[in-house]
């Protein structure tokens, strides 16, 4: 911090590793304050928000969060954090559509994460409007799980009104934005997470909820048209077992060994049967004005579990990282 003092260098408050492990490697540190380039947008942080992908960068777990964020330890990205709200303070030379002074968020995992800081700096396409109605910490929850649970519904689901769906992991940060969309989709929906997260699952709207430590829903008898999976722990063949005869499974996120299982398994008994099974690609970004417009019609709001301030991201992560978390845990940094 002397050196970039002497060197006249703009300096901010950052969540900093510089090794892969649990939460005790992250370090809030005074860093050079970024400058955009050409078609970037630099972003004075209001609020942030944790996502599974900050804590798979943190473990460095699976293996290929080190290839994207550098091996043996973190060099490409340093300071997590990927869905970020604020507002512009300068814009690049090729910017047209933003200005400073604008209030934006998005998912910003596409430009390097960097979202647990005063400042970011992303590309243009990255950021959209935020509205007026939405504070920064509901702006923050929403881009990256709501995106999740939208697209997992709406494009690989095929779903129609009516329909049963169930979610696996419901009580989330993606889990309970796919509630509150399949409910305005018009589906029955069976919600399954833990005793802790079963009354707000209920409240979201879901007609059935499961405990999955009092019952495994693979054995029970029921069959779905659509399973949403956010936690996949369960073999992939059972999953198939509690299908409808077209039924649709979709992976979102789970074991490296399912996930291997879905790829490899899922394209094949999904030619030779009726029974669908796939893994959801994250788009980021894409069709988050859909998003916005649930959330002005009052049919998809953020759940915010806890705020932490930027220094208290450590702890956020812990707590992250319990799996008692329900819904979403927002950084609060301006």
């Amino acid at each position: 911090m002397d050196s970039m003092k002497a060197r006249n260098v703009e300096t901010m408050k950052a969540i900093v590793y510089e090794k892969y492990g649990l939460p005790d490697v992250l370090q809030l540190k005074e860093v050079a304050k970024p400058a955009p380039k050409d078609d970037e947008v630099l972003v004075k942080v209001h609020a942030a928000s944790v996502n599974d992908w900050d804590w798979g960068l943190l473990r460095g777990k699976p293996f290929v969060n080190r290839l994207m964020a550098g091996f043996p330890k973190p060099k490409k990205i340093k300071i997590p954090g990927c869905d970020i709200a604020g507002s512009v303070e300068a814009v690049g030379s090729k910017v047209k559509r933003l200005k400073a002074g604008d209030e934006v968020f998005g998912d910003i995992s596409r430009c390097h994460f960097g979202g647990f800081a005063e400042y970011v700096c992303a590309r243009e396409e990255a950021l959209t409007l935020k509205p007026a109605g939405m504070t920064f910490d509901e702006a923050a929850a929403l881009p990256q799980a709501g995106i999740l649970a939208l697209q997992g519904l709406r494009h690989k689901g095929h779903i129609q009104p009516g329909q049963k769906v169930l979610i696996n992991g419901a009580g989330g940060g993606a889990g309970t934005f796919a509630i509150q969309i399949a409910k305005s989709l018009g589906l029955h929906v069976t919600a399954v997470d833990s005793t802790i997260k079963l009354e707000k699952m209920r409240s979201l709207g879901a007609e059935h909820v499961i405990d999955y430590t009092e019952e495994d829903f693979t054995k029970n008898g029921q069959h779905y048209d659509l399973i949403i999976d956010m936690m996949g722990f369960h073999p992939f063949f059972d999953y198939r077992r509690s299908l409808s005869p077209k039924g649709r499974y979709v992976l979102v996120g789970g074991s490296s060994r399912l996930c291997n299982e879905v790829v490899f398994l899922g394209p094949w008994f999904s030619m030779t049967g009726s029974k669908k099974m796939g893994l959801l690609l994250h788009k980021a970004n894409k069709e988050l004005e859909d998003l916005i417009a649930l959330f002005e019609a009052g049919k998809v709001k953020p759940v915010i579990d806890r705020r932490y301030p930027l220094s208290e991201v450590p702890e956020a992560m812990r707590h992250f990282g319990s799996g008692k978390v329900v819904g979403k845990l927002v950084i609060t940094v301006a």
